[in-house]
This record gives structure tokens, C-alpha cells and sequence, in this order.
């Protein structure tokens, strides 16, 4: 398994700075893909999930992005090392498309490495609901979520029949359903970040900011877009998990 993380690592840093050499790209990204999704069918994972993880595993991450990341993943590798339990808040504004996306695609990247004692929530500086079009795109990339209903539902999204559910509706970071201390905050947006200079109960801070999707909301784009703040999103977290297994 370490051979492997080790490929997915090298072949994203790959794609970040050699895209001069298609060619090669193309090699690389078929070999990284193969052995990849072969562990991955092991997870028994939604078939339409594990496609989609297979075009992640393809993916380069952004560059400015990386320092973040790499603090994240040293956040949980250190954390693993020690055999502690790891908890990550993603916080943006209203808790309703970002922080839910990276709360998702963080625990099931974790899964997906077998990390164990890993627990991702998401809150916001304000309660809304989990908005239905980031539901849509989660939905598309082959999660399984269940609406209870209410004004504020609390969807239960699955990754396979036999993972257990992940509660995600909108919350206030500091809401009791969350940790109240010796967790890792990631700020996932620019709002929250400027609003919140200090989180209450963090053990650590970490700001990365991702393009709000709302930009798109009623437009011809809107599903295109949320479907690649997913995706970029979820090769951010992939990359993350990949890196603390080392």
C-alpha cells in the first residue's frame, strides 16, 4: 500500500509541473488509475462512487494550495503516529455547500486509506441548510443521501451499503454535535477566515480557501460548477489522506 500512495503522490506532483509532456501525463495517470481503483474496489464502495474516485486519482492538486495541505496532512499524520484521535472542522460562512463538500470527501478519503480514528465535521460563523445543488453534486459523483426532510435537514450520506452514515446539516463550528476542543479547524472559505482569526477549542487553524459555487446558482453553468468545486475538492482531500499514510 505505501508503494502505492507513494505513485499517487509522485504522479500529482507530476501533473502539476510537467504539463508540457502530455504524452508521459497520459502514461502515468492510466498506471496510477489501474492500481488505485483496484484498492478501492476492495472498500465496497457505490460503483458510480468508485468511478469517480478513479478520475480523482488523475487529477494535480493546485499549487497554491499545497503548503495547506501539506500542514493538514502532517496535522493527521502526527496524529496517527501517536494514536490519537484526529478531528477536523471545515468552516465556512453558512455551512451549506464548501465545508460539507470537504467534510465528506475528507472522511471518505480517510476510508479509503484505512486511517484509522479519523472523524470529519463541517460548521459555519452561521446555521443555513446544506444546499441541495452541493447535495446534487455529491449525488452525481455516486454518494448515497438520504433527506429526512425539515427545513434543515439531516442528511444521512452513505459511501457503501456498510459504512456508516454521515449526519450532515447545517450547524454553527461551535454547535454541541461538533468537537469543543483539541481539533483542527480548516477554513474552506475567505469570509470565514477573515471572521473567525481565532477558533475557539482548536488545537491548530489551517486556512484553504475554495471558490464559492454560488457564483453559478440559477445559471445554464450551475451543474458543471458545483460538480468541479466537488472534484477539486475531493482531489484536495485524497491528497491529504494519501499523504498523512506515509
Amino acid at each position: 500500500m505505501k508503494t502505492l500512495i507513494i505513485t499517487f503522490l509522485a504522479a500529482l506532483i507530476m501533473f502539476s509541473s510537467c504539463s508540457d509532456n502530455k504524452q508521459t501525463l497520459d502514461n502515468k495517470s492510466e498506471t496510477i488509475q489501474k492500481t488505485e481503483s483496484n484498492k478501492i474496489k476492495n472498500m465496497n464502495f457505490y460503483s458510480k462512487l468508485t468511478e469517480t474516485i478513479d478520475k480523482i486519482l488523475t487529477q494535480n492538486i493546485q499549487d497554491e494550495h499545497r503548503e495547506s495541505l501539506d500542514k493538514i496532512a502532517a496535522y493527521i499524520r502526527e496524529k496517527q503516529e501517536k494514536k490519537e484521535k484526529c478531528e477536523i472542522i471545515f468552516i465556512c460562512t453558512h455551512n451549506s455547500r464548501r465545508s460539507h463538500l470537504a467534510q465528506i470527501w475528507a472522511q471518505t478519503a480517510a476510508e479509503n486509506f484505512e486511517l484509522k480514528n479519523i472523524v470529519t465535521y463541517s460548521g459555519g460563523t452561521e446555521a443555513t441548510a446544506f444546499n441541495p445543488r452541493a447535495i446534487a453534486a455529491l449525488e452525481r459523483a455516486g454518494f448515497n443521501i438520504e433527506n429526512p426532510g425539515g427545513d434543515n435537514p439531516h442528511y444521512l450520506v452513505k459511501f457503501s451499503e456498510k459504512s456508516k452514515a454521515m449526519e450532515c446539516f447545517s450547524k454553527k463550528y461551535s454547535d454541541a454535535f461538533n468537537p469543543q476542543k483539541g481539533f483542527l479547524a480548516v477554513m474552506v472559505c475567505d469570509n470565514a477566515d477573515e471572521a473567525c482569526p481565532v477558533v475557539a477549542g482548536a488545537e491548530a487553524r489551517i486556512s484553504l480557501p475554495f471558490i464559492d459555487p454560488k457564483k453559478s446558482d440559477g445559471t445554464a453553468e450551475e451543474a458543471a460548477t458545483y460538480d468541479t468545486r466537488s472534484m477539486q475538492i475531493a482531489v484536495e482531500m485524497y491528497y491529504i489522506m494519501a499523504k498523512a499514510k506515509l
